[in-house]
């Protein structure tokens, strides 16, 4: 047998044993036997480096060492999943869902691991790359890391797509994640925290051998693409597993709500013999095509939830409630704690909220509190242990005054929080603006960090975000710890941000409730800056999702004083607003909409609003949604008085035809459709 032959012959065997073993837990060689054919592989490769393959199982050792990880955008977005505690929320979502959809609706109930989401591609079988999920939007290649986990196929097998992604989660079982933190206690090392952190934390690792001594797995469970060769979710999970992927078994095929609750009780109570961490039960509609049907709101799919374990919960003591200045000049109450246990953690301070969470559970400094983790991410006090106060106890006085510039607080009615009106002289309201200007999601300013920008703002280098794009590298070599390479750095970084997008730009400079998904709405409906800053109320309100509280928002930041009510310190900052705005236009950043990002909008079909639903195929339901929003239409969920025309593909729900018809809605197809744009 010749060299090739050798070697192919080699890396078949060693995948069908890799797959025996990570994927199926049933090994049909032992550890010693693998390791010498491994071996044998390695020492052919290394004689033989015109036969690279990079999915060959000795890339599984690492050895690749990544300075710098690369982000890139996912070609389908990774969404985050809304979360219910109780029956009557998952009851009140089904009724959401049989009002959008037609005919029965079945449910799949998957546990949700709790590791770090991860994104793969696979191309004609192999992997070709791996991505972390980042902002949802867009993470970190990570593939030369993700190549030493064993039960990640490197090549597929059976009838796989030609190019497709799968997402899963990649976790560390409690049994490795114990025996690691047993050899660093023997070296003198501190522990570990939680199995969860160091799972996501590996991924990050910039030497990957040391990424493959650490026993992480990966479950995956969900395909995405174009034209997969499944009709429902648990097609999806069955498929993945024949191609080689470890899917767990634990999913189940519902068709009611009180089987979900059966599933979730189970497992509520048997989670703690599982090998690795779940927090609860995701619970998707098993059909793809009412999937599609539902779609996502800004943030979630519709046709997804999960449903979270009872938090553990604990107590300690309450030392001091302090107060906390953000970017908007929004007051955070914190109650610092005495430290505390707690899901992995150590808890030392939770946030507090408001004045009125405060008064509601009365809660008082030298308090016993309850805590638990909301979500298992972010503690909170959800009470007080009123038997262990103390008699010379007193009841907290919310703070007047601003905790930093000693500011009078103001509250307007229907608002939660305090705000501290001094926008210019607050110190952290100025650095807080800046360092969201910086943030990734925004400018993503490199060479520009949160501490830096505190450093400039103390020193009195710069006072907004604008005076970046004045800094010179004279100005920052005379800072601490600033050396010239480092300024070379923060300079070219401030330079390479204006190439940012308009929608990036415009979430960056901080409109109070303007968060990325509505500066994306925004930015595609007006255009440019100039368009929004001279939007009327009624027209602001007209833009999909934009509602009264976003609306005023909008007028507010750039509201000038002739007009504003000079007693509302949100308005009479109209005027430097815009002052600051015309900074950022002589800077040359991009306050429009690119000619580029223009190329095939229109506006033929603005004032008009389309529910989609069935089945198309000359473009896919996204594309045609996006060819509706691209000529200026809306597109709605759900058939009312309010919509224009409904674009009805094959399979269309009988009862949303009824209703059409019974509002009298023109009922359009697919080739209608194309033909009116």
């Amino acid at each position: 047998m010749n060299a090739q032959k050798q070697i192919t012959a080699l890396r078949n065997l060693l995948h069908k044993h890799n797959h025996s073993y990570y994927v199926l837990d049933s090994p049909t060689i032992s550890d010693y036997d693998f390791d010498m054919k491994l071996k044998e592989l390695q020492a052919l490769e290394a004689a033989h480096p015109e036969f690279y393959d990079p999915t060959s199982p000795s890339l599984r050792v690492g050895g690749a060492v990544t300075k710098n990880f690369e982000t890139l955008k996912h070609n389908f977005r990774m969404y985050s999943l809304d979360n219910s505690y109780s029956k009557e929320d998952l009851q009140n979502w089904e009724t959401r869902i049989k009002k959008q959809v037609d005919g029965p609706v079945s449910y799949t109930c998957e546990l949700k691991y709790d590791g770090a989401s991860i994104s793969l591609t696979y191309l004609n079988g192999n992997l070709l790359r791996a991505v972390t999920r980042g902002d949802g939007h867009q993470g970190d290649d990570v593939t030369t890391n993700i190549k030493t986990i064993k039960s990640v196929p490197l090549q597929l097998k059976g009838d796989f797509p030609d190019n497709f992604e799968i997402r899963g989660e990649i976790v560390l079982p409690f049994d490795g994640f114990n025996k690691m933190n047993q050899v660093r206690v023997a070296a003198g090392e501190d522990p570990f925290r939680n199995p969860r952190n160091t799972a996501s934390g590996s991924l990050k690792l910039q030497d990957s051998a040391l990424v493959a001594k650490r026993p992480l797995e990966c479950f995956l469970y969900s395909l995405v693409g174009d034209n997969l060769p499944v009709t429902t979710q648990m097609q999806g999970l069955e498929k993945a597993a024949a191609w080689g992927f470890k899917v767990p078994n634990i999913a189940k095929l519902v068709s009611s709500i009180d089987e979900v609750l059966d599933f979730v009780n189970y497992w509520d109570g048997h989670r703690s013999d599982l090998p690795y961490e779940t927090d609860g039960v995701v619970i998707k509609v098993n059909n793809l095509q009412q999937q599609e049907e539902l779609g996502f709101t800004a943030k979630a799919p519709r046709w997804a939830m999960a449903y979270k374990f009872k938090t553990e919960r604990v107590s300690t003591k309450l030392e001091k409630i302090t107060y906390q200045v953000g970017r908007t000049g929004a007051i955070t109450p914190v109650a610092n704690l005495a430290p505390v246990a707690l899901a992995g953690t150590t808890v030392k301070r939770a946030s507090l909220h408001n004045a009125d969470q405060i008064a509601l559970l009365d809660i008082r400094e030298g308090d016993t509190v309850y805590v638990e983790k909301g979500g298992e991410i972010i503690p909170k006090i959800v009470g007080v242990n009123i038997a262990l106060r103390d008699d010379a106890s007193i009841a907290t006085v919310y703070k007047d005054k601003c905790p930093q510039c000693d500011t009078l607080l103001s509250r307007t009615q229907g608002d939660a929080k305090h705000y501290c009106p001094n926008e210019q002289g607050c110190p952290p309201q100025i650095i807080g603006r800046i360092q969201h200007f910086i943030s990734r999601k925004a400018m993503d300013i490199e060479g520009l960090g949160g501490e830096t920008v505190a450093l400039l703002v103390n020193q009195g280098v710069i006072q907004s975000y604008a005076d970046l794009y004045d800094l010179t590298i004279e100005d920052l070599l005379p800072l601490e710890r600033m050396a010239q390479k480092s300024a070379e750095n923060l300079v070219a970084g401030v330079a390479h941000s204006k190439q940012i997008s308009f929608e990036r730009v415009l979430f960056a400079i901080g409109i109070r409730y303007v968060g990325e998904t509505v500066a994306k709405k925004l930015a595609k409906h007006f255009k440019s800056i100039d368009a929004l800053m001279t939007a009327s109320f009624k027209e602001l309100v007209e833009v999909d999702e934009i509602g009264d509280r976003i609306a005023q928002s909008v007028i507010d930041f750039f509201e000038l004083e002739d007009t504003a009510d000079l007693f509302s310190p949100v308005n009479t900052s109209g005027e430097r607003n815009r002052e600051m705005i015309t900074r950022l236009k002589n800077h040359n950043l991009q306050l429009a909409v690119s000619a580029e990002t223009l190329v095939g909008q229109t506006s033929i079909l603005k004032g008009n609003t389309f529910v989609v639903s069935g089945v198309f195929t000359k473009i896919s339901r996204t594309e045609l949604k996006k060819r509706i929003e691209d000529n200026g239409g809306k597109v709605s969920s759900s058939i009312s008085s309010k919509t224009t025309y409904v674009v009805a593909g094959d399979n269309m729900g009988p009862s949303k035809q009824t209703k059409a018809e019974g509002l009298g809605i023109p009922i359009i197809s697919e080739d209608q459709f194309l033909e009116m744009i």
